[in-house]
């Protein structure tokens, strides 16, 4: 792989992004993870913090189609995928697609539509196809959802199952703007939101080639085990009712590889796993019922397991 090429396209991406989205460069980071990995991303925010902004600003910078859905407790799974229907003029069935087909989904608060449609949406993810009467439809290339939800609201809601936030590569929220940050976004959007002014830096087959590097990125064996103790560490911490599963640690693999691939390297370093364990297992973690309340406690759970866990050396990592 050229440990140039992604770093100095997630360079031009989250520049031209940084243009309508200011102070958010570390959600810009997750999501350049989430799509060099193949993943998607959930954003739990209050209303107005700029989700929506966020999605487009992303498909507007990599010449990418993008279309939003509310997922509102009436929605039908077909309401996503699409339906087949008779045509009475050319006496055939034809199908009509549904907004998944597009290569930028953003679910506006997901945890507001049914289990069953979650399930409708979250097959998209993991397969990248639907199936409809028998048939099945390929969906676009790059296919990346970005899913919200409210986290103050929780009248009329059916919160995600553990096994459905699984699928998600990273759970995280928007930066919280200090003051300066504040000044530059009124600055910035006096005269009107910027996002039909963004010019595309990316082509979809950028992004496609590095996805297809991000998989060359090196990881030693040592660190291999690394992430195995974390793991098993994990699902032995006090208060833990359910460890991380190894769909999870996967993903914590493939979003090292990313992170290093992002800061120009061709191999994983000890940090990178640091860098994104929280980001990635966090959510995946199932906290004892009288632990769930206390905000941000999987986060820290995982940061302290990290301490106590021996890294691999230099010298370990110089003998593969």
């Amino acid at each position: 792989m050229n440990p140039n090429y992604i770093q100095t396209l997630s360079e031009k991406i989250v520049h031209n992004m940084e243009e309508v989205m200011v102070g958010q460069k570390e959600v810009l980071f997750d999501v350049l993870v989430c799509l060099y990995s193949g993943g998607h991303l959930l954003l739990e925010d209050v209303p107005g913090a700029g989700k929506t902004m966020l999605a487009k600003s992303l498909a507007a910078s990599i010449s990418g189609t993008c279309k939003r859905i509310s997922m509102t407790p009436d929605l039908m799974p077909q309401d996503l995928t699409g339906v087949s229907f008779f045509n009475m003029k050319t006496q055939e069935f034809q199908f009509l697609p549904g907004p998944v087909f597009t290569n930028l989904l953003i679910a506006d608060e997901l945890n507001r539509s049914t289990p069953r449609t979650q399930s409708g949406l979250l097959e998209c993810m993991e397969e990248g196809q639907v199936t409809i009467d028998g048939t099945t439809y390929p969906l676009e290339k790059p296919f990346f959802v970005i899913a919200t939800q409210n986290p103050i609201e929780t009248q009329g809601v059916f919160p995600l199952p553990e096994a459905s936030l699984d699928r998600f590569l990273i759970k995280g929220s928007m930066t919280s703007l200090d003051a300066s940050h504040v000044v530059d976004f009124l600055r910035s959007h006096q005269t009107g939101s910027h996002l039909d002014d963004l010019k595309s830096v990316a082509s979809l087959s950028d992004i496609q080639e590095a996805k297809k590097q991000v998989t060359q990125v090196h990881i030693d064996d040592s660190l291999l085990a690394y992430l195995a103790e974390i793991q098993s560490v994990l699902a032995q911490t006090e208060g833990v009712l359910l460890g991380v599963s190894n769909r999870g640690i996967l993903a914590l693999l493939k979003a090292s590889k990313a992170c290093a691939a992002i800061y120009g390297r061709d191999y994983v370093l000890p940090d990178d796993i640091k860098k994104m364990a929280p980001k990635v297992l966090a959510h995946r973690l199932m906290l004892k019922s009288h632990l769930m309340i206390q905000k941000n406690l999987a986060s820290e759970l995982i940061i302290k397991v990290l301490d106590q866990i021996p890294v691999p050396t230099e010298e370990e990592l110089k003998e593969e």
